[in-house]
């Protein structure tokens, strides 16, 4: 909980409110024409370098780049059905058609085309798949009846439906949906005649969450749950009062009731992780609260036998992160256990045993994803910590699985040299099943990348990291150091593939990633040491593990390079702040302020009540202790930079403040802004590309004029 920044390819909302938004960015011209000229000028200036060799990756190869998303598994455990990401380099973006590969490797198409299916769900029966696609133009629920290899489209909504899930019976698919309420306009233009072209009318807002990141400025109205008979026909919606319904969806054995995750609360909107897990009665439409405690309840499950209710939550008790635990109703009294209460771990996901003996959790260990059986009563068992490949432009864990009747176990399979594939673990071994990226990165030279554990000079604390190194890598020699540090700031990186590290690697850089204090999946005392106290000691944690690098003797000590993103932004930031022994730097996403930030950012009521327990007007001094922007007067470092054009959960403005003050400083900078995009800016695959060569070209101006000429 608590991030900034979400770069993933696949992501999980678990606070129980989802709203749907519609984009909306436009461009003034006078910006296109800046952009124009600063693009010209850089062309102009950019030194020539050669030709990167052929078996090096180069950036135009994310469009090459393929991964496994939405598994599912087969009862008997022989067929994995699963989305293929692929990115299309005419339309750039990304899109993902539906594959089944069996227990041999055997890949076989189920759709093709160009467009994004998602949201698979395989019918009880193993006989029908359903899932969301765009093969028509729009988001649509889509059946393709595996027996007989044809498929259909089973409706015609207006918004995009998601979380499909089937009832025990195969006879319904429970979804949920955005439904738009009327736009409030409470002054309307009279006197305008016929045919005139008056300005587009004004906007009124007074919803406390009015933009989202990657959706734009609200459209008024709720996320709905509904119901589809499997056979198609017209859906029937279930929830119509103002709150927002979505997440994981679960029948009653009996199909008669759907259990849901929302905050329905009186003060949901100023209480965002407060949700509950509700009881909908299909026949009467009655919803009963089935959890009241302070706290996110989500991810209901019902067990097999539909006695036993599991859900993932915790007591909210206003810190920047709590451990989500496994907690287990019994649907008849009601009682109530925790199943995890001696794991010091976050769970993300949980599915039953088909006997209903226990769950299957997942959740980050060490920057590494896990799987383990958790029996309902006796010790846990971990089966696999190879989890991961989602993340593919930095390395943040990742990843799903999916259980087989005889337990067989499907998980997307981390790989530090690839993106995601679909592997499997049966009688204790596990065994890729796929290798969906050996054509595009089999005959190319990446990164190795290592793990070192380090002292932090702030007090000793054990710290976590991991090296790149560059192909053809000869330790007899000296290279530049990379450091790249992660966002959240509570996310954890680890040994997965990212395409930002392998590409500063492949331009001769070493790179070290690390996961500092405030880092998930090293326990809930690890997380909350920045708790009302970020950034601090962390900037200890990462300046000890570059000395730990200099010290392995193969670095350049006078180039010296540093960037991050959100979190990791702000405390590149707030490193050029308080030291100048980095050549150069590029602050990417970040937060500069937090003053502004709590008032600018989209989901503000959590970060003025999480990270600093009071409102920036009552409490100036510690807002701007921990503001990169009192300490820019100390800045000589040249930094640039980098930010979405549409991001709204650390807007612009945040990068235009730090842009100004540097220029106000004369200290050499430059910003980069990247059009329509928000915050995670890989919206299009072209983006990744441009935040990374730019990157590149920013720290290559300042390497050394020595190394350079050797280099070219």
């Amino acid at each position: 909980m608590g991030r900034i920044s979400d770069d993933r390819a696949g992501s999980r909302c678990n606070n129980g409110a989802q709203v749907a938004f519609k984009h909306c960015d436009k461009q003034e011209s006078k910006l296109k024409t800046i952009r124009y000229f600063a693009t010209t000028l850089l062309i102009a200036t950019t030194p020539v370098l050669a030709e990167a060799p052929q078996d090096r990756l180069q950036s135009q190869d994310v469009f090459d780049l393929e991964y496994a998303a939405d598994l599912n598994i087969s009862d008997d455990g022989k067929s994995v059905y699963f989305i293929r990401h692929f990115m299309d380099i005419q339309q750039d973006k990304k899109l993902g058609n539906i594959w089944k590969v069996d227990r041999q490797g055997q890949l076989t198409p189920v759709t093709s085309g160009q467009h994004q299916d998602f949201s698979l769900a395989l019918s009880p029966d193993n006989k029908r798949l359903a899932y969301v696609s765009t093969q028509s133009g729009s988001a649509q629920i889509h059946m393709q009846w595996l027996d007989k290899g044809v498929g259909g489209q089973m409706t015609h909504l207006t918004s995009t439906p998601g979380g499909l899930t089937w009832s025990p019976d195969g006879q319904y698919l429970a979804f949920s949906m955005f439904v738009k309420d009327k736009p409030n306009t409470p002054v309307n233009l009279k006197g305008k005649p016929e045919g005139a072209k008056w300005a587009e009318p004004a906007i009124y807002i007074d919803e406390l969450y009015y933009r989202a990141d990657g959706g734009g400025y609200a459209e008024p109205g709720n996320q709905q749950l509904f119901v589809l008979s499997s056979e198609g026909g017209t859906p029937r919606q279930l929830t119509f009062d103002g709150f927002d319904h979505g997440g994981a969806l679960s029948f009653s054995k009996d199909g008669k009731a759907l259990y849901f995750s929302a905050n329905r609360h009186a003060e949901h909107e100023m209480e965002p992780l407060n949700s509950e897990i509700y009881r909908l009665d299909l026949a009467s439409g009655k919803i009963t609260a089935m959890t009241d405690r302070v706290g996110p309840d989500s991810q209901p499950a019902v067990s097999p036998d539909g006695k036993l209710l599991a859900y993932l939550g915790f007591d909210d008790q206003g810190t920047n992160y709590e451990n989500a635990r496994v907690h287990l109703m019994n649907l008849q009294s009601g009682d109530v256990r925790v199943l995890t209460a001696d794991l010091d771990r976050s769970v993300d996901d949980i599915e039953w045993d088909a006997k209903g003996k226990g769950l299957y959790i997942q959740y980050d260990d060490q920057g590494k994803t896990l799987v383990a059986y958790q029996p309902l009563d006796g010790k846990r068992k971990i089966l696999t910590d190879a989890l991961g490949g989602q993340s593919y432009g930095r390395p943040y864990t990742g990843s799903e699985f999916d259980v087989a009747e005889d337990g067989t176990l499907v998980f997307t399979y981390s790989n530090p040299q690839r993106p995601a594939d679909v592997a499997v673990v049966a009688k204790g071994k596990t065994e890729p099943l796929t290798r969906l990226n050996d054509d595009a990165l089999g005959h190319k030279q990446l990164a190795r990348i290592e793990e070192i554990w380090y002292k932090s000079s702030a007090d000793g604390r054990d710290i976590q990291g991991w090296i790149a190194y560059p192909p053809g890598f000869d330790k007899s020699k000296k290279y530049p150091l990379l450091l790249e540090i992660h966002g959240g700031p509570v996310t954890a990186y680890g040994p997965h593939f990212s395409a930002e590290v392998q590409l500063f690697a492949a331009a001769g850089y070493v790179v070290l990633y690390t996961n500092p204090r405030g880092s998930s999946s090293y326990g809930k005392e690890f997380a909350q040491t920045i708790h009302l106290n970020y950034p601090s000691q962390d900037y200890d944690d990462l300046m000890s593990g570059v000395d730990k690098v200099i010290d392995m003797g193969f670095i350049k000590e006078d180039e010296l390079f540093v960037t991050g993103g959100s979190g990791g932004g702000v405390l590149t930031a707030w490193i050029v702040g308080h030291t100048d022994r980095f050549k150069a730097a590029v602050v990417a996403k970040p937060v500069i302020n937090w003053y502004s930030f709590v008032l600018t950012s989209d989901f503000y009521p959590y970060f003025n009540k999480y990270w600093f327990a009071s409102k920036p007007w009552e409490n100036p001094e510690l807002y701007l202790k921990r503001s990169p922007i009192s300490y820019v007067g100390n800045v000589k470092t040249p930094t640039m930079l980098l930010t979405g054009e549409a991001d709204y959960r650390t807007p612009i403005s945040e990068t235009e403040q730090f842009y100004q003050a540097l220029k106000l400083q004369q200290v050499e900078t430059a910003m980069v802004r990247i059009p329509d995009a928000p915050h995670g800016i890989y919206k299009r695959p072209s983006n990744l590309m441009s935040k990374v060569e730019y990157i590149l070209w920013w720290f290559e101006k300042y390497r050394n004029p020595q190394d350079n000429a050797k280099e070219q």
